[in-house]
């Protein structure tokens, strides 16, 4: 217990290095031997962001939290997922972050999009605010499923993105209804208020030619997350050959899930291990300073990451997957489509072209749910959360 609330520097020493192992690693679409590329497994890692829980942040709402320890685990999770979507969006999988070296502009609009105070399109204060919305009372646990929907409603102000965040329900993944979604190429996706084109590029510092020609481009960059469900208590072992084939895809952004009680963002594996980034350690809120600049380092995990065995996963998560244009996308579909074929490997989720005819048609730009989709999601937000009660203190 006593080891539990000590600060990651301290325990620095306690964390294992990965294991000399033939097999190969793999974080977010990209594989890597650990004999000779340990250097770079670790560059990457390290160049996620990492979301923790912090304190003496901005009171939440005005009057309420000052830190998340505690309850914010899942909602940083889903934080690190959408960072690393942001992160491909506008700096590209190939980035990496250096210690102390002065990154490009986007990275600190990345980055700011995630800062604890309420004005952040993705900080804890929106995602707890827009929580209250989906039933949850601030200083509430989420499952993977809530703060997935959550993200997806935070996500359509968030202009300068310009993303499709699509949420496929009940394991089946509709393409039509994707495509649909992304080559809608209105500048957002049913935000009430939206400014003019124009004064939203030049906010937003990017030239304006540049902005507009994104914006008339006809694929909107799509975020696509799967709650899933892959078992009773523990995940089903049938499973986890598919699970592994999501981290290998490029379009990968992940999986948010983890224990009951513990959630972790997965960014890979290696042999029968998940590798995971944890955001279980308090840190002090963090302020811009005086030149606008933020101070970073706390921001990204500098020692080897966490691994656990995929057996011990929780089996209620959410997949994520990143698909810049429309090839991308239709790359997906094909990989998802040979994965079935592959033996061993029972699918998680179901791709269809069109939508089934049992189900309700939701209106994907809208943000409020009709009643008959606001029941569903109720009851799946009800039956996904109650494995993950906070116990008392």
């Amino acid at each position: 217990l006593f080891l539990a609330t000590l600060t990651y520097d301290t325990l620095r020493f306690e964390y294992e290095d990965f294991p000399e192992t033939k097999e190969p690693v793999w974080i977010l679409g990209r594989k890597y031997s650990v004999f000779t590329e340990k250097e770079e497994i670790l560059l990457d890692v390290t160049s996620r962001l990492w979301f923790t829980y912090r304190k003496n942040f901005p009171a939440i709402g005005g009057t309420g939290p000052t830190s998340d320890t505690g309850w914010g685990c899942m909602l940083r999770c889903g934080q690190m997922i959408f960072a690393q979507a942001l992160v491909c969006r506008h700096l590209g999988r190939d980035w990496r972050w250096i210690k102390g070296k002065r990154q490009m502009d986007n990275y600190y609009n990345v980055l700011n999009a995630f800062i604890d105070k309420k004005d952040s399109y993705y900080s804890i204060h929106q995602i707890a605010q827009m929580g209250v919305g989906e039933g949850k009372s601030i200083g509430q646990w989420y499952g993977p499923n809530t703060v997935a929907q959550v993200l997806k409603k935070l996500a359509t102000f968030d202009m300068w993105s310009s993303l499709a965040v699509h949420i496929a329900m009940d394991n089946t993944v509709v393409m039509e209804e994707i495509r649909r979604l992304c080559q809608s190429n209105v500048p957002c996706a049913g935000a009430a208020a939206c400014p003019a084109l124009e004064s939203d590029v030049l906010y937003n510092g990017c030239p304006e030619d540049v902005g507009l020609r994104e914006r008339l481009t006809l694929w909107k960059p799509l975020v696509l997350l799967i709650p899933l469900r892959l078992g009773l208590t523990e995940i089903n072992e049938a499973y986890i050959e598919t699970l592994k084939h999501c981290f290998m895809m490029p379009q990968s952004l992940g999986v948010i899930g983890g224990k009951p009680n513990s959630a972790h963002y997965f960014i890979g594996y290696v042999g029968e291990e998940l590798i995971y980034l944890d955001p279980h350690t308090t840190q002090p809120a963090v302020e811009p300073s005086d030149s606008g600049c933020l101070p970073d380092e706390s921001f990204h995990c500098q020692h080897p990451p966490c691994r656990m065995s995929i057996a011990e996963l929780d089996p209620s998560i959410a997949v994520g997957f990143f698909c810049n244009t429309e090839a991308d996308f239709n790359d997906w579909c094909q990989q998802i489509k040979k994965l079935s074929l592959v033996r061993g490997a029972l699918p998680m989720f179901e791709l269809v072209e069109r939508q089934p005819s049992h189900f309700s048609n939701p209106d994907v730009l809208n943000l409020t749910p009709d009643s008959s989709d606001a029941d569903r999601l109720e009851r799946f937000f009800d039956s996904e959360d109650e494995d993950f009660e906070i116990l008392s203190l």
